[in-house]
């Protein structure tokens, strides 16, 4: 059996990771991929913790609307990152330094 510090450190590192990439990449399709990985790890604690809780499934449902709302989230940020790289023609976030109407 795995026990929940197993989930608690593979989550710690995933969140880790995620807020590295946030933080030191200037890639806008990389950063999203970082966020996306702060939100599995998110997703990875509420299972965890509903799987040590066999009567209760609130961890569950609410990483299932957490998963719903990561792939909306991913699908306009998507959206916004190509209409950036239209305008602009690049994709790294220093070299967008002002934004016209």
């Amino acid at each position: 059996m795995i026990h929940i510090e197993h989930y608690l450190i593979l989550s710690a590192f995933l969140i880790s990771v995620g807020l590295v990439i946030v933080i030191i990449k200037r890639n806008i399709i990389v950063i999203l991929m970082g966020i996306e990985l702060i939100l599995n790890a998110a997703n990875i604690n509420l299972i965890a913790f509903s799987y040590y809780d066999p009567v209760l499934i609130q961890g569950q449902m609410f990483s299932l609307f957490t998963i719903v709302i990561a792939a909306a989230e991913a699908a306009v940020a998507m959206a916004i990152a190509f209409k950036v790289y239209n305008y602009f023609a690049t994709s790294n976030i220093d070299e967008i330094h002002h934004l016209k109407g």
